[in-house]
Protein backbone atom coordinates (compact mmCIF):
# COMPACT_ATOMS: atom_id res chain seq x y z
CA UNK A 1 0.00 0.00 0.00
CA UNK A 2 2.80 2.37 0.81
CA UNK A 3 4.39 1.76 -2.28
CA UNK A 4 0.88 2.22 -4.37
CA UNK A 5 0.87 5.52 -2.05
CA UNK A 6 4.39 6.88 -3.36
CA UNK A 7 3.60 6.11 -7.09
CA UNK A 8 0.30 7.86 -6.87
CA UNK A 9 1.86 10.92 -5.20
CA UNK A 10 5.35 10.82 -7.41
CA UNK A 11 5.81 14.08 -9.59
CA UNK A 12 7.33 15.69 -12.77
CA UNK A 13 9.14 18.42 -13.17
CA UNK A 14 11.26 19.57 -15.99
CA UNK A 15 14.07 21.87 -15.05
CA UNK A 16 15.45 24.05 -18.26
CA UNK A 17 19.02 25.42 -17.97
CA UNK A 18 21.03 27.68 -20.26
CA UNK A 19 23.27 26.64 -22.89
CA UNK A 20 24.80 29.82 -23.16
CA UNK A 21 28.63 30.10 -21.59
CA UNK A 22 29.91 33.30 -21.97
CA UNK A 23 29.09 37.22 -22.27
CA UNK A 24 29.37 39.12 -25.62
CA UNK A 25 33.00 39.51 -24.05
CA UNK A 26 33.89 35.92 -25.28
CA UNK A 27 36.76 35.69 -21.93
CA UNK A 28 34.17 36.70 -19.59
CA UNK A 29 32.85 33.14 -18.49
CA UNK A 30 29.28 32.64 -17.77
CA UNK A 31 26.24 29.42 -17.96
CA UNK A 32 23.88 28.28 -14.54
CA UNK A 33 24.43 29.46 -11.33
CA UNK A 34 24.48 25.51 -9.62
CA UNK A 35 22.73 26.17 -6.65
CA UNK A 36 19.50 26.99 -8.57
CA UNK A 37 19.49 23.93 -10.35
CA UNK A 38 20.82 21.68 -7.43
CA UNK A 39 18.42 22.60 -4.53
CA UNK A 40 15.32 21.71 -6.22
CA UNK A 41 16.81 18.54 -7.96
CA UNK A 42 17.93 17.29 -4.61
CA UNK A 43 14.40 18.24 -2.61
CA UNK A 44 12.35 16.57 -6.13
CA UNK A 45 14.87 13.54 -6.50
CA UNK A 46 15.06 13.15 -2.72
CA UNK A 47 11.15 12.59 -2.88
CA UNK A 48 11.53 10.19 -5.34
CA UNK A 49 9.72 12.50 -7.67
CA UNK A 50 10.87 12.09 -11.65
CA UNK A 51 13.09 15.22 -12.78
CA UNK A 52 14.54 16.02 -16.44
CA UNK A 53 17.30 18.28 -16.98
CA UNK A 54 16.79 20.04 -20.36
CA UNK A 55 17.96 23.39 -21.96
CA UNK A 56 17.20 25.29 -25.28
CA UNK A 57 19.70 23.15 -27.54
CA UNK A 58 20.28 20.22 -25.32
CA UNK A 59 23.95 18.87 -24.99
CA UNK A 60 26.06 20.72 -22.46
CA UNK A 61 24.83 22.95 -19.95
CA UNK A 62 27.69 25.07 -19.16
CA UNK A 63 28.11 26.44 -15.36
CA UNK A 64 29.09 30.19 -13.94
CA UNK A 65 32.44 29.79 -12.62
CA UNK A 66 31.07 32.18 -10.18
CA UNK A 67 29.04 30.31 -8.51
CA UNK A 68 32.01 27.55 -7.67
CA UNK A 69 33.66 29.82 -5.77
CA UNK A 70 34.07 29.03 -1.80
CA UNK A 71 31.63 31.42 -0.50
CA UNK A 72 28.88 29.95 -3.28
CA UNK A 73 29.45 26.64 -3.49
CA UNK A 74 27.47 25.61 -0.81
CA UNK A 75 27.42 21.90 0.90
CA UNK A 76 24.78 20.76 -1.72
CA UNK A 77 26.00 22.10 -4.86
CA UNK A 78 29.66 20.90 -3.99
CA UNK A 79 28.57 17.31 -3.45
CA UNK A 80 26.50 17.14 -7.31
CA UNK A 81 29.70 19.18 -8.73
CA UNK A 82 31.64 16.05 -7.30
CA UNK A 83 29.31 13.37 -8.14
CA UNK A 84 30.09 11.94 -12.20
CA UNK A 85 26.09 10.65 -12.59
CA UNK A 86 24.56 14.13 -12.55
CA UNK A 87 27.46 16.32 -13.87
CA UNK A 88 26.86 13.79 -17.03
CA UNK A 89 23.14 15.27 -16.80
CA UNK A 90 24.25 18.57 -17.18
CA UNK A 91 26.60 17.63 -19.80
CA UNK A 92 23.81 15.65 -21.75
CA UNK A 93 21.17 17.62 -21.12
CA UNK A 94 17.41 16.78 -23.42
CA UNK A 95 16.97 19.01 -26.11
CA UNK A 96 13.45 20.93 -24.86
CA UNK A 97 12.39 20.65 -28.38
CA UNK A 98 12.16 16.64 -27.50
CA UNK A 99 10.14 16.96 -24.19
CA UNK A 100 7.86 20.20 -24.54
CA UNK A 101 5.10 17.66 -25.87
CA UNK A 102 5.71 15.73 -22.22
CA UNK A 103 3.13 16.71 -19.37
CA UNK A 104 5.24 17.90 -16.53
CA UNK A 105 3.89 18.85 -12.75
CA UNK A 106 6.11 21.87 -12.78
CA UNK A 107 8.32 23.71 -15.05
CA UNK A 108 11.79 24.93 -13.23
CA UNK A 109 13.58 27.77 -15.28
CA UNK A 110 16.82 27.44 -13.58
CA UNK A 111 18.97 31.03 -13.27
CA UNK A 112 22.55 32.24 -14.06
CA UNK A 113 23.69 35.10 -16.61
CA UNK A 114 23.49 32.95 -19.56
CA UNK A 115 19.89 32.50 -19.40
CA UNK A 116 19.57 36.57 -20.25
CA UNK A 117 21.03 35.54 -24.01
CA UNK A 118 18.88 31.95 -24.93
CA UNK A 119 15.69 32.21 -22.75
CA UNK A 120 13.67 35.42 -23.83
CA UNK A 121 13.56 34.55 -27.42
CA UNK A 122 13.51 31.04 -27.04
CA UNK A 123 9.86 29.69 -28.83
CA UNK A 124 10.45 26.22 -27.27
CA UNK A 125 10.43 27.98 -23.74
CA UNK A 126 7.26 30.31 -24.46
CA UNK A 127 5.26 27.35 -25.83
CA UNK A 128 5.97 25.16 -22.83
CA UNK A 129 5.74 28.04 -20.27
CA UNK A 130 2.44 29.15 -21.87
CA UNK A 131 0.84 25.42 -21.85
CA UNK A 132 1.88 24.89 -18.65
CA UNK A 133 0.44 28.08 -16.87
CA UNK A 134 -2.73 28.14 -19.26
CA UNK A 135 -3.04 24.21 -17.83
CA UNK A 136 -3.31 25.57 -14.31
CA UNK A 137 -0.18 23.65 -13.75
CA UNK A 138 2.97 25.12 -11.64
CA UNK A 139 5.79 27.19 -13.31
CA UNK A 140 8.52 28.37 -11.23
CA UNK A 141 11.50 30.36 -11.99
CA UNK A 142 14.97 31.90 -9.62
CA UNK A 143 17.11 34.86 -10.37
CA UNK A 144 17.71 35.27 -14.28
CA UNK A 145 15.97 32.33 -15.45
CA UNK A 146 12.64 34.48 -14.46
CA UNK A 147 13.87 36.16 -18.23
CA UNK A 148 12.32 33.33 -19.65
CA UNK A 149 8.96 34.55 -18.54
CA UNK A 150 9.17 38.49 -20.14
CA UNK A 151 8.12 37.06 -24.02
CA UNK A 152 5.63 34.59 -22.99
CA UNK A 153 2.09 35.75 -23.67
CA UNK A 154 -1.44 33.94 -23.26
CA UNK A 155 -3.74 33.11 -25.66
CA UNK A 156 -5.66 36.38 -25.30
CA UNK A 157 -2.23 38.03 -26.15
CA UNK A 158 -1.67 39.39 -23.06
CA UNK A 159 2.10 38.88 -21.12
CA UNK A 160 1.43 36.02 -18.94
CA UNK A 161 3.06 37.95 -15.72
CA UNK A 162 0.84 41.06 -16.47
CA UNK A 163 -0.07 41.76 -13.29
CA UNK A 164 1.56 39.38 -11.36
CA UNK A 165 3.45 39.21 -8.11
CA UNK A 166 7.05 38.28 -8.79
CA UNK A 167 10.66 38.68 -8.05
CA UNK A 168 13.71 38.35 -10.01
CA UNK A 169 17.20 39.53 -10.06
CA UNK A 170 17.09 43.36 -9.35
CA UNK A 171 19.32 46.30 -10.50
CA UNK A 172 21.29 46.62 -7.17
CA UNK A 173 22.00 42.86 -7.60
CA UNK A 174 23.08 43.63 -10.89
CA UNK A 175 25.54 45.90 -9.46
CA UNK A 176 26.66 44.34 -6.23
CA UNK A 177 27.50 41.58 -8.81
CA UNK A 178 29.48 43.37 -10.97
CA UNK A 179 27.76 42.71 -14.03
CA UNK A 180 26.04 45.95 -14.93
CA UNK A 181 27.84 46.80 -17.80
CA UNK A 182 27.95 43.19 -19.23
CA UNK A 183 24.14 42.13 -19.15
CA UNK A 184 22.27 42.61 -22.30
CA UNK A 185 19.54 44.28 -20.90
CA UNK A 186 17.95 45.72 -17.17
CA UNK A 187 15.93 42.76 -16.23
CA UNK A 188 14.08 44.54 -13.24
CA UNK A 189 12.82 46.97 -15.97
CA UNK A 190 12.10 44.64 -18.26
CA UNK A 191 9.99 42.74 -15.61
CA UNK A 192 8.23 46.05 -14.79
CA UNK A 193 7.65 47.16 -18.39
CA UNK A 194 5.83 43.92 -18.75
CA UNK A 195 3.50 44.96 -16.26
CA UNK A 196 4.43 42.95 -13.67
CA UNK A 197 4.24 43.83 -9.62
CA UNK A 198 8.37 43.35 -8.67
CA UNK A 199 8.78 42.48 -5.12
CA UNK A 200 12.05 42.77 -3.81
CA UNK A 201 14.00 41.62 -0.90
CA UNK A 202 14.58 44.24 1.69
CA UNK A 203 18.15 43.81 1.89
CA UNK A 204 19.65 42.67 -1.72
CA UNK A 205 21.23 39.42 -2.02
CA UNK A 206 18.78 37.80 0.71
CA UNK A 207 16.46 35.24 -0.16
CA UNK A 208 13.22 35.93 -1.12
CA UNK A 209 10.29 33.79 -3.22
CA UNK A 210 6.85 34.79 -4.18
CA UNK A 211 4.15 33.05 -4.91
CA UNK A 212 1.10 34.33 -7.39
CA UNK A 213 -1.16 31.21 -8.17
CA UNK A 214 0.71 28.86 -9.90
CA UNK A 215 2.99 31.25 -10.42
CA UNK A 216 5.95 30.78 -8.05
CA UNK A 217 9.67 32.82 -8.56
CA UNK A 218 13.14 33.01 -6.70
CA UNK A 219 14.91 36.70 -6.21
CA UNK A 220 18.56 35.51 -6.24
CA UNK A 221 20.61 32.51 -5.54
CA UNK A 222 20.18 33.47 -1.67
CA UNK A 223 16.52 31.72 -2.86
CA UNK A 224 17.65 28.47 -4.14
CA UNK A 225 16.80 26.25 -0.63
CA UNK A 226 13.95 28.49 -0.23
CA UNK A 227 12.54 28.19 -3.72
CA UNK A 228 13.09 24.74 -3.87
CA UNK A 229 11.35 23.85 -0.16
CA UNK A 230 8.09 26.08 -1.34
CA UNK A 231 7.55 24.42 -5.04
CA UNK A 232 8.26 20.74 -3.08
CA UNK A 233 4.83 22.40 -0.81
CA UNK A 234 3.31 23.85 -3.56
CA UNK A 235 2.93 20.57 -5.79
CA UNK A 236 2.56 18.02 -2.60
CA UNK A 237 -0.76 20.30 -1.62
Amino acid sequence: MKKLKEIVNMKSILIIATNVGKYVDPDLKTGLWLSELTHIYKEATDKGWAVTIASPKGGVIPIDPESLKPLMLDKISKQYYNAPDFMALLNNSKNLADVKSIDYDSIYLAGGHGTMYDFPDCPEIQEIVRNQYQANKNVTAICHGVGGLLNVKLTNGEFLIKGKSMTGFDWVEEKLAGRKDEVPFNLEEAIKERGANLKKALIPMTSNTVIDGNLITGQNPFSSKETAKVLIEELSK
